[in-house]
């Protein structure tokens, strides 16, 4: 059991499974009061059963109301909120001339506007108290993009002009915006796709595999934690040199 976020309040965002459960853990871990949001009430209450310290929120990042809801419920309990996680995130992948106005839609709402969202409404309690870090889940397909995720792809590099700009109002004020990319990660979402593209993608990787969630959990916490204190508006590629 480590202190690295000791006192602190985190809201993880789509926290119940993958990538976002693994940094409720971990910050669980390290002394984190960890508010899980997800937007099943069954998954959320499962997921926090799991972690101490944690509580479950039911958040839809795409509803105004339930964001509010859950922040005045984590005000009137702790008081304060010190660090945002912006994990939720969706894909409906097609090809551009397949790709349904429905399926653009639904990406873009979740994976940016649910983003955009979830900050505008907790940064005003970091500013009370002229500290707060916030980090953005964006992608390896946010930098290079990716065949049949035109609107994912879109999604996660709009994530990084968010961070970008949120690190240049912000930071001054004592808040610190950092965004993760990672590359291929071995939870559902990724595990669904067909195998020789898995393959593929442990071919080209200079580590030969896909990374767990635990590692991406150890990126989100540096950037959320005091060690990066002098950390703002970077988009860290955490993707096993994919890229390379």
């Amino acid at each position: 059991m480590g202190e690295r976020l000791k006192d602190k309040v985190a809201i993880i965002t789509g926290a119940a499974k993958g990538i976002g459960f693994a940094t409720a853990k971990r910050f669980a871990e390290e002394g984190a009061k960890v508010m899980i949001a997800d937007i099943s009430m069954e998954a959320v209450k499962t997921a926090a059963a799991q972690i101490p310290n944690a509580e479950a929120f039911v958040v839809n990042v795409t509803d105004r109301t339930s964001i509010q809801i859950a922040v005045d419920q984590i005000l009137e309990r702790h008081g304060q909120i010190d660090i945002l996680i912006n994990n939720a995130g969706i894909t409906q992948d097609a090809r551009l001339i397949k790709m349904t106005e429905a399926q653009f839609d639904a990406v873009i709402d979740v994976n940016l506007k649910g983003v955009f969202n979830c900050t505008q409404l907790v940064v005003p309690h970091m500013l009370g108290k002229g500290k707060g870090a916030v980090v953005n889940a964006s992608s390896v397909v946010g930098i290079y993009g990716n065949f049949g995720q035109t609107n994912y792809s879109a999604t996660k590099f709009g994530v990084i002009g968010f961070t970008k700009t949120w690190a240049r109002e912000l930071g001054a004020k004592g808040i610190r915006v950092n965004a993760v990319c990672p590359g291929f990660i071995s939870t559902e979402m990724v595990k669904a796709m067909p195998d020789n593209i898995l393959q593929d993608i442990e071919k080209r990787s200079w580590l030969g595999r896909l990374g767990t969630p635990e590692e991406m959990a150890n990126v989100y916490l540096f950037l959320a934690s005091d060690e990066a204190s002098y950390v703002n508006g970077v988009a860290l590629e955490a993707s096993g040199g994919i890229s390379l």
